[in-house]
Order: structure tokens, then C-alpha cells, then sequence
């Protein structure tokens, strides 16, 4: 059985978080950005953003909303309202939205099912009723081109009508009723209502789910804490390390309720031994660490974390602790990822500060036409080198092109965390 999600849903409304459809007042302040921010923080499995915009002109507002909500996201987000043609599909997903949603209330939504799901895959589309009704006049569709049902508005009773993955849009925020939902055989998440709530917490939530057999997505250990290695102190090193980049960011040490906080928050937590108590990285800061992956060496006396950071890892302002050079030998450090920030990195900064004869200024300065037919000419010039059995010739080409690229990308404010994101998604 897949594990039941957590899926708080966030209501836009002119740019700002609502309480709901019809009650549109400000919901913890307003910030939609920040309440997603809190919510992915907290222990969601994924995030639902409804876009109740009335006019054209706000929905492309919220577009730009949800694309930060998407940036700020530790978690997959899935978007719905105003989807009426497959363009607007492709606003949701480019956005960095997971999924965008089809209410099947809109007979046009029916007919778009088929050619959103060709054109950027089933999995990418769920499609929104509120009845089963709805359901069984379209199942075969649903069941061919959706990714599954989002029930809003509707009667627990009616999820034994549909036979495809389902998530239950709430309308109650009590725990028993979230706990009934998720019992249902045919719930796969829950939406709205308790999971909503910013009193309530979401991994201790989750952790009564699983005391009660319900599956959920909760970090446990492969490898008791009894069988780590640890030091004369009862602690076990963790050496944190950048989960993009591979950069090494610090080391600090965990006792076991530490390692057990940090596998039910999803936040790294250390024993600090100089002040001697428990210690949330980025609890004052900010600078949070958000677990990707826990790895023990081959002695079981080490634990390798790989973590998103956010801000600066060390309590200098250093993103890394590790930034006192000592000994540099030269070295072909060609770390493709690192080679394509640097390389970006020196464009953006000539696009801002201009340097006299610089190649690249003289790009940015004659505009997008320009950089445009650059960039056409090089993806030629690629081609007809793909021609040709020497293979030194197209990674010349093909380098010569990337550089044009990185130059338009800085010109459209794209960066690479923009593309690997993406990429990842996809």
C-alpha cells in the first residue's frame, strides 16, 4: 500500500493566502509564500494551491505567486483553478507546480484531459470533482489520462465509488475526522481541514498514524541506534554535506533523541557540547537543514548527511564551515555543476558591472535579438559539426553554445537552479 500524504492546501486570492472559497479574509497574515514555506517545513508530504482569481489579470498575478510558492517549497506542489485551456496547464507546470488540476465541473476540461496528459504526461494531471457521479460519466478517461482524483466538496461515502488514487479535500479540521479519512481503503492523501492547522503538528500527526498501522512517510532508520559506534561521549559525528553540489558543509555531533528529532522533523538536530542541550540547526537563524538522506559509514561510527540548506550552513555567514584554505595544489576541479555556476556567475556579474571590450557586454548591450541569433547560430553550428568523426570539434561547439545559453539565461533571469529543478521534476 503507497503511504497516505499530508497535503495542507493554501487558497490564493489577489495575490495573498485566504481562509477559504467562499470566506476570503486574510489567513495567518496573508503571506501565501511563507505560509508554504511553513507548511513544506513542517512535515507536508505535498502542497495544494487553489487559485480563486476572477479576472485574467490576477490570474497571471498569481502565476508569478505560484512560482515563488513553487521556489520556496521543500515538497511537490500541485495547483488548481483557472485551467481552461492547455496553455494554462503549461503556466502551472513551467511554474515548477508537480501537477496541475482539471475540475471536471467545466465540460471544456473533459475534452483538455486527453491532449494535457499527451502533451506533458499523465502523471502531471489530476483531475478535481465533487461527486462520484462525475467520476463514473468519465472513468475511462480519468483512469487512462489522470493521475487521480482530488474529492472536494463531498461526502466520505463517495470515495468507494471511485477506484483510482484519491485525495479527500477536507472541509472538517477535527483530528478524528482526518484520522477517519485516512483509514478509508480508497484515500491516498487528505487535503485542507486539520492538516491546515498551524497548532497542530504534522510529524507528531504522522507518528500516531503509524502507531495506528496507517502507512505515512515518517524517516526511519534502517540501523538501530544501538548498533552505532559512538564516541567516548555517546556521540556520533555527522559530517553535512550540500545535496546538489556534494560541497561538505560541517560537522557537528548527535545523541540519540537528537538523531530521533532529526528523523521526525525532517530537520537536522544536534547535541551541542558546548552549551550541553538539544539543538535544531537554524531554530534562531533560520538557516534550517532539511534531510535528504542519511548515510552510516562502513565502521558505523560516522553518519554522512545530505541536506537542502537554507542560507549559510556556517555561523560566520560562510556557506560552508570548510573556508580557511590551508594547503592548494592545482587541480582540474571540473565539477560540471560548479563549472556552469562559475561560468554563470562571471556573466551576471559583467551583465552588472560592464567591463570594456568584454564579449559578453557587447552581447547584452545590442539586446535579445542578438543573444538570440547567437544562440541560433551556435545550435547550428552544432550540427554541422555532429557531422564531422571528430569528436573534439562538437564539444567545442557544444561548449561555445552552453556559453551562449548561460548569456540568455542571465538575460531572462533564469538561473541553473531554475533548470536542475526542472530537470529533477521531470
Amino acid at each position: 500500500m503507497d503511504n497516505k500524504r499530508m497535503i495542507p492546501c493554501l487558497y490564493l486570492y489577489q495575490g495573498r493566502a485566504v481562509t477559504g472559497w467562499d470566506e476570503k479574509e486574510p489567513f495567518e497574515g496573508g503571506d501565501v509564500v511563507e505560509l508554504a514555506r511553513f507548511y513544506s517545513d513542517s512535515g507536508a508530504d505535498e502542497l495544494l494551491v487553489f487559485d480563486l482569481s476572477s479576472t485574467d489579470e490576477e490570474h497571471e498575478k498569481a502565476i508569478g505567486k505560484i512560482k515563488e510558492i513553487c521556489q520556496a517549497s521543500q515538497v511537490p506542489v500541485t495547483a488548481a483553478g483557472n485551467v481552461k485551456r492547455l496553455e494554462d496547464v503549461k503556466k502551472l507546470l513551467y511554474a515548477g507546480c508537480h501537477r496541475a488540476v482539471l475540475n471536471f465541473s467545466k465540460d471544456g476540461n473533459v475534452k483538455l484531459l486527453e491532449e494535457a496528459s499527451d502533451r506533458f504526461g499523465s502523471d502531471r494531471i489530476l483531475v478535481c470533482i465533487s461527486k462520484a457521479e462525475e467520476f463514473l460519466a468519465h472513468q475511462a478517461p480519468i483512469e487512462i489520462y489522470a493521475d487521480g482524483v482530488l474529492l472536494v466538496k463531498s461526502a466520505l461515502e463517495e470515495v468507494h465509488k471511485m477506484p483510482v488514487p484519491l485525495i479527500f479535500h477536507m472541509e472538517s479540521d477535527a483530528k478524528s475526522n482526518a484520522l477517519a479519512c485516512l483509514e478509508e481503503l480508497g484515500v491516498d492523501g487528505i487535503s485542507g481541514g486539520y492538516v491546515n492547522r498551524k497548532d497542530e503538528s504534522l510529524a507528531d500527526f504522522k507518528e500516531e498514524c503509524q502507531e495506528r498501522g496507517l502507512p505515512v512517510n515518517l524517516l526511519n532508520s534502517r540501523i538501530a541506534w544501538k548498533d552505532f559506534k559512538l564516541n567516548s561521549d555517546g556521540l556520533i559525528p555527522v559530517v553535512v554535506q550540500d545535496y546538489q553540489t556534494g560541497e561538505a558543509l560541517m560537522l557537528a555531533y548527535m545523541n540519540e533523541e537528537a538523531f530521533n528529532k532529526t528523523l521526525q522533523s525532517g530537520k537536522m538536530t544536534y547535541w551541542s557540547r558546548s552549551r550541553e542541550e538539544i539543538w535544531v540547526k537554524g531554530l534562531t537563524s533560520g538557516h534550517f537543514q532539511y534531510v535528504k538522506s542519511l548515510l552510516l559509514d562502513c565502521d558505523n561510527d560516522t553518519i554522512l548527511a545530505k541536506v537542502a540548506q537554507v542560507g549559510a550552513a556556517c555561523h560566520t555567514g560562510n556557506y560552508s564551515c570548510f573556508f580557511q584554505e590551508l594547503v592548494q595544489r592545482k587541480c582540474d576541479d571540473t565539477n560540471p555543476l560548479r563549472v556552469f555556476q562559475d561560468v554563470y556567475e562571471v556573466i551576471q556579474d559583467r551583465k552588472i558591472h560592464p567591463k570594456e571590450g568584454s564579449y559578453t557586454n557587447y552581447l547584452f548591450e545590442k539586446g535579445i535579438d542578438k543573444i538570440l541569433k547567437k544562440v541560433g547560430e551556435e545550435c547550428t553550428e552544432i550540427v554541422i559539426a555532429a557531422k564531422n568523426p571528430d569528436k573534439e570539434e562538437i564539444k567545442y561547439e557544444i561548449a561555445d553554445f552552453l556559453y551562449h545559453v548561460m548569456v540568455l539565461m542571465a538575460e531572462k533571469e533564469v538561473s541553473w537552479e531554475d533548470i536542475t529543478q526542472e530537470l529533477a521534476r521531470r
